[in-house]
């Protein structure tokens, strides 16, 4: 596999933990500068990843609202004069019933796992097409492709990201093969967001956190083991290689098993 990223820069979304922090660290390995933004701790991600890497610039943005993402994209230009690879990795889940599922809550999981791909993706493109050269990785869900009861917002949400993937792939492979846009659908991956739904599923059911976890797994993902952000940050790595020039629009499941059955 051909791959240089060495001095890329690379702007991933919700990056102070879980998936994007483990994105963020195998890219920064690789020599990619890094921008990012997210809820976590900004100090201890920051830290993690001067180890490695010592061009990281964290921005305070809110994915909420479009004039932060607007500033998100600027902050980074200002300070690496370009974007080669976006990541949008950001999302945030709420479990209830349709028709008792807030519309604040509702208005806040499209805004953060939907609409905010689609910002950074309109104000990315143009830098992208000025060096002719860009990749684009929307990290969507197994929920972009199939349903479950109760996250009809995330759902829906997920869903988007992909059909969003699709269209701009589209429309960047009939301009230049330089630039690509790919999704990656995990299955469960052990991330703060699956834990503190394990921890209410237990409370729920009065169970232990290790019973909750293995009844989590056994309904949905047949390897019952749960998918390592590792993984997805190297499947990432990969998109971004020349290998994978013609691979657009593709919406890359890595689920152990999960969409098989």
């Amino acid at each position: 596999m051909h791959n240089n990223i060495n001095n890329k820069v690379v702007l991933i979304t919700g990056a102070t933990s879980g998936i994007g922090l483990e994105i963020a660290k195998v890219f920064a390995s690789q020599g990619a500068k890094i921008a990012f933004n997210g809820f976590g701790n900004a100090e201890e991600a920051v830290k993690a990843l001067e180890q490695i890497n010592s061009d990281i610039l964290y921005i305070n943005s809110d994915l909420e609202q479009a004039n932060e993402i607007e500033n998100l994209v600027n902050q980074t230009i200002e300070k690496f004069s370009k974007i080669d690879i976006l990541i949008n990795n950001a999302g945030i889940q709420h479990v209830s019933p349709l028709q008792d599922f807030s519309i604040e809550m509702w208005n806040k999981i499209i805004a953060v796992n939907l609409s905010a791909s689609f910002h950074t993706m309109r104000l990315c493109l143009p830098h992208m097409q000025k060096n002719n050269w860009g990749r684009i990785i929307n990290i969507a869900s197994v929920h972009g492709l199939a349903a479950s009861a109760n996250k009809s917002a995330y759902v829906a949400a997920k869903h988007g990201i992909i059909g969003l993937t699709k269209a701009a792939a589209l429309e960047q492979a009939s301009v230049s093969s330089n630039i690509t846009c790919n999704a990656i659908c995990p299955g469960w991956v052990k991330t703060p967001l699956v834990e503190k739904q394990i921890i209410a599923k237990s409370q729920h059911l009065n169970i232990s956190f290790e019973e909750a976890k293995y009844q989590l797994l056994s309904e949905k993902q047949p390897s019952k083991e749960f998918i390592e952000a590792a993984d997805l940050a190297n499947l990432a790595l990969f998109l971004c290689s020349e290998s994978a020039k013609q691979v657009q629009g593709a919406a890359w499941n890595i689920d152990g098993g999960w969409l098989a059955q």
